[in-house]
């Protein structure tokens, strides 16, 4: 799911973070592709199963595949996810152990952006898509659209400039629509689309938007446990203050993907 320097091992505390957040995403997502039931699906970097489990549920697979770097995520996949259609592979989106042309469907979710070499991952995605099939994947839009990491990155940069090294927004540039396309492109897909997804992240009050931020898992929660007390503290203190709140002291945010889909060419 993510490369050596970032922390991503525990599924539970990823599903608190950015897990619960994923299953709306992909379940839009899903929608757009519109695929045909019966089809052979491969999920890359599928984390703890958000996209898989939603394909089982609303796209009818006739089989799905979940590969991942992370094998507590795939241990979180295996638990959640008892049927018969669903296996997980341990295996790196860069050299997928797969034969070409293998699946009728190729997805990844929120992965493509942490993966070291996104233009070699499009090309295994592309190189086991069969003639006429899909390759599609999604991003968060952390420049402007992830609004749970813009006010927190906004937050921690007012109080320590450095923290602006560790920002997504910055750290990420394949997350936006003109290098998504062009990445397909390069991996000789036909019919490159990119399309917006935007999804609603409610929190049910402060504490539900920042308790997650204390386990670890990714930049942002990373950053706020590298922190002394009293700096953690102004931290939460300044979020408390600049978060939005409903009436009812809900935090009502949204969410933005980037999703990007592909017919895979013939290959000789």
């Amino acid at each position: 799911m993510g490369p050596g320097h970032e922390v991503w091992a525990a599924g539970d505390a990823y599903e608190a973070y950015i897990g619960r957040w994923s299953r709306s995403v992909a379940d839009a997502f899903l929608q757009w592709l519109n695929v045909p039931a019966g089809r052979r699906w491969l999920d890359v970097g599928c984390g703890t199963g958000a996209l898989t489990a939603t394909a089982l549920a609303t796209a009818e697979p006739a089989q799905i595949t979940g590969v991942d770097t992370s094998a507590a995520f795939l241990a979180h996949a295996r638990a959640h996810i008892v049927d018969k259609r669903a296996t997980f592979h341990l295996a790196d989106a860069q050299a997928l152990p797969f034969p070409d042309q293998h699946f009728d469907v190729v997805v990844s979710g929120l992965a493509l952006n942490f993966v070291p070499d996104p233009h070699r991952a499009a090309a295994e995605l592309a190189r086991v898509t069969a003639p006429g099939g899909l390759a599609a994947a999604y991003v968060w839009d952390y420049a402007e659209g992830m609004a749970m990491l813009r006010y927190f990155w906004d937050a921690a940069v007012t109080l320590n400039p450095a923290a602006a090294e560790l920002d997504e927004g910055r750290r990420f540039p394949l997350c936006r629509p003109e290098p998504l396309s062009r990445l397909w492109a390069l991996a000789e897909m036909d019919e490159v689309t990119v399309q917006a997804i935007e999804v609603p992240t409610v929190f049910a009050d402060f504490d539900d938007y920042w308790n997650p931020f204390l386990g670890g898992q990714g930049p942002a929660p990373g950053w706020v446990m590298s922190l002394a007390g009293e700096r953690r503290d102004a931290l939460r203190d300044l979020l408390h203050a600049r978060l939005p709140r409903g009436q009812d002291g809900s935090i009502p945010l949204t969410a933005k993907a980037w999703a990007v889909r592909g017919v895979a060419r013939p290959r000789t």
